[in-house]
């Protein structure tokens, strides 16, 4: 309902409307640096088999359909996801209220439905509030090992538990908000305009029901600013955390490879000179355009490795299944991915500092991900099939794999040995192919 033109109603439009002005102006400016980074990778066209990246992206992304591998943590997840997204329709009402400074706007216009509505929303905001609380005890209390990892040292361990705090702090804003929008409509406040009860809200009146009416007009306007600010602040802060995932994992299963997980690419420069070699294919006379094999740094990777690795949620499902991880080898592919995108972070931030940057002497490969951690890699797939957004950790990988050992020369001495025996006899062994029926008949007779 339009409120009066008095100096409090404007001064709280215009505030407001700088704070969000403000607001979108950092986001964009931080869309535009993730946008620019990804940019850098090399380019690849991904074009092909568009309905079923429709529907692979509504199954991942929007269905949550990886997440439900663990019913009840799946359960919990929608939860929240469903409560971020449903009750920040409310947030359309309150950005509304606050450049025309009406209250309730769209209550004329849903009537009675706009009860049913806000009661829903009320029911999400303490699922909301329920799961944050399990999953901190998750994180903090119950030593699940994925969350007690070094991986997640510092930053990270701090950035899960922010947002799940601040998640909580929004949800009982909202909810403080009705209680006191409640109490201000039963004492016939102007511009607290009747809406019917609340279902949630109604059992906290108890609390604040004894206070003056101005304390309850400050304490609901103090809540809807927190509550405001807050989405606001989040919304900026989630392009620095990990929960950029919640936009990224739409496009980063539109993108993801649909052919079966176990299939190695090749490489198209390698691949035609076999086919030349073996007759399979004409020599054309120019020169095989190859460049580098793998990649050292984060820009020789792919736009959809970088992608990849800005959408990563440090869930950690992909170490917790790696069979090498789980035997104690240093590889844990969720570093493999927050060591990518913290490399690629770097090399933008570089860029904005000086226009003219080529190189800081660092690489991916070597100063954030090290040989051991390559090697130890089986390719066995288990983490590109326990990821819930389909991001790619054996690609990058491998990669950097091919250019430790076609480029820098440095794989392991008994690699070489298995790499020689492939080309010349055709088997990792070292005996010829003549000899291979003696050697069988011989393991029989052992």
């Amino acid at each position: 309902m339009l409120q009066p033109l008095n100096f409090y109603t404007m001064v709280s439009q215009i505030l407001f409307a700088i704070l969000l002005g403000i607001m979108i102006f950092l986001i964009a400016k931080r869309v535009k640096f993730i946008a620019r980074n990804i940019r850098l990778g090399r380019d690849v066209t991904i074009s092909d088999r568009k309905s079923e990246r429709w529907q692979n992206m509504l199954l991942m992304a929007l269905g949550q359909k990886k997440m439900f591998d663990r019913p009840l943590v799946g359960i919990m997840h929608v939860i929240i996801y469903a409560g971020f997204f449903l009750i920040n329709i409310e947030v359309l009402e309150i950005v509304l209220d606050g450049l025309f400074g009406t209250h309730r706007i769209f209550l004329p216009l849903l009537g009675s439905f706009y009860t049913v509505l806000i009661n829903f929303f009320e029911i999400l905001a303490v699922g909301v509030i329920l799961v944050c609380v399990v999953f901190l005890a998750r994180r903090n209390v119950v030593s699940i090992a994925r969350f007690q990892s070094s991986d997640l040292n510092k930053f990270p361990r701090l950035d899960a538990n922010l947002i799940l705090i601040a998640e909580i702090i929004l949800m009982k804003a909202f909810l403080g908000m009705n209680v006191a929008d409640a109490i201000l409509q039963s004492r016939g406040v102007e511009h607290y305009s009747a809406t019917g009860s609340f279902l949630v809200s109604d059992f906290f009146r108890f609390l604040i029901e004894g206070w003056s009416t101005g304390s309850l007009i400050m304490y609901e306007r103090t809540l809807w600013w927190l509550h405001i600010a807050g989405i606001l602040g989040f919304a900026l802060y989630v392009t620095y955390s990990k929960h950029l995932h919640i936009a990224l994992a739409f496009p980063n299963t539109f993108f993801a490879r649909l052919n079966a997980k176990g299939e190695i690419r090749n490489m198209d420069a390698i691949t035609t000179e076999v086919k030349i070699a073996l007759g399979l294919a004409q020599d054309t006379g120019a020169p095989a355009a190859t460049g580098s094999f793998g990649a050292k740094d984060a820009t020789d990777l792919s736009w959809k490795h970088l992608m990849d690795a800005y959408s990563c949620s440090e869930c950690g499902r992909c170490t917790s299944v790696c069979p090498a991880n789980l035997t104690g080898k240093k590889l844990s592919p969720r570093k493999i991915m927050m060591d990518v995108r913290d490399r690629i972070t770097d090399i933008g931030e570089a860029m904005d500092k000086d226009p003219n940057w080529k190189t800081d002497g660092k690489s991916l490969l070597g100063d954030y991900t090290s040989q051991e951690e390559i090697l130890a890699c089986t390719s066995c797939n288990a983490c590109v099939e326990a990821c819930p957004i389909q991001i790619n950790p054996l690609d990058i990988i491998l990669e950097m794999r091919r250019y430790s050992i076609m480029e820098a020369t440095q794989a392991p001495a008994s690699w070489n040995s298995m790499f020689n025996n492939l080309e010349n006899n055709g088997a990792p062994w070292s005996m010829p192919a003549s000899e291979r029926g003696a050697w069988i008949e011989k393991a029989k007779a052992e």
